[in-house]
């Protein structure tokens, strides 16, 4: 990994790309411009065929400069440093700050390029490549560009393991405003390369992130837990507390509502225009008999007068049977 820091002080992550890597991306580079090359040479020459001898000598030297020079040049710059072979390879060429080359870049490359790729076999190229810490060749140095890796395997992704179910909810209470972003970053590097490392090493450097976090936070690693799951478990609390915070609570589940109290059975009402209310039955009923509690549909009809069959509540079927008023 190669630390890059931007103009707006943020610190880049970059991948270098490795020799052998660079070297297929040229190779499949040159291949598709000397292609190109011979195509274009060939129809020049059919086109030039009338024209004296320093014409064509000056219409080569013309083609081999545009096409093997002036390609590459125009290729980079278009496509912000993503040539054929190195989109191929997963490789992008970026300036020293992690942003994008333009069209100066790709220039001092490219005529570098010249020298060191096509004039000298590549030699000086993978000399440069070999001595230089991120494996630059001198167009890169010249240029203030750095060739890196666009694609990061499936293997090595940044996924932050959770904590444990136990550890959920335990830090809630704790103060996370003293930690620096620094730190955090820090936390969570070693979180998603922790399998990555040597245990001694990462048992070390576990225990100082998580005795660092504690002095920020003023509360100490609890007794019984590893370092390891402490710093996960308090990042996990900051993550939580950045999604409350960024939308509001909006996604919590809405509280259950209150199941009603279970009463005594309700009372029947008085029918609608009645001027003496109705009764309910007795506690005892004889055994034999069985009572007759009138709804409110019912005591209804009995008020308006309608017949045994007009009808009976829209609960019931109709029986025939009108209680007494």
């Amino acid at each position: 990994m190669s630390e890059l820091v931007t103009g707006e002080a943020v610190a880049l992550e970059l991948r270098p790309a490795k020799l052998p890597s660079r070297g297929l991306a040229v190779l499949l580079d040159l291949a598709a411009a000397v292609t190109v090359y011979v195509v274009v040479t060939l129809g020049l020459v059919a086109a030039t065929a009338s024209l004296d001898e320093a014409a064509r000598t000056a219409v080569s030297i013309a083609t081999f400069v545009l096409v093997l020079v002036g390609g590459p040049i125009l290729v980079e710059t278009l496509t912000h440093g993503r040539s054929l072979g190195k989109l191929a390879c997963g490789l992008r060429v970026v300036r020293d700050d992690g942003g994008p080359i333009r069209f100066r870049h790709a220039l001092v490359r490219g005529l570098l390029g010249v020298i060191e790729i096509l004039m000298t076999f590549g030699v000086v190229a993978c000399v440069a490549s070999l001595v230089s810490a991120r494996g630059r060749r001198l167009g890169d140095v010249f240029a203030g560009t750095l060739v890196v890796r666009e694609r990061v395997p499936a293997g090595q992704g940044g996924f932050v393991p959770p904590p444990p179910p136990w550890l959920m909810g335990r830090f809630a209470g704790l103060d996370l405003s003293a930690v620096p972003d620094g730190l955090w970053l820090a936390v969570r590097q070693y979180l998603t390369r922790m399998r990555q490392l040597d245990p001694r090493v990462g048992s070390s450097m576990a225990e100082r992130l998580a005795a660092d976090v504690a002095g920020c936070t003023g509360a100490p690693v609890p007794p019984g837990v590893p370092p390891a799951m402490f710093l996960a478990a308090v990042l996990h609390e900051r993550q939580t507390r950045e999604a409350q915070r960024t939308f509001g609570g909006a996604g919590a589940p809405a509280a259950p509502a209150a199941s009603p109290t279970p009463a005594a059975p309700p009372t029947p009402a008085a029918p609608a225009g009645a001027g003496v209310p109705v009764l309910p039955p007795p506690a005892h009923a004889p055994a034999t008999v069985s009572p007759v509690v009138p709804s409110a549909g019912a005591g209804a009809e009995a008020a308006g007068g309608s017949g045994p069959n007009s009808g009976a509540s829209a609960g019931r079927p109709a029986t025939g049977f009108v209680p007494p008023a």
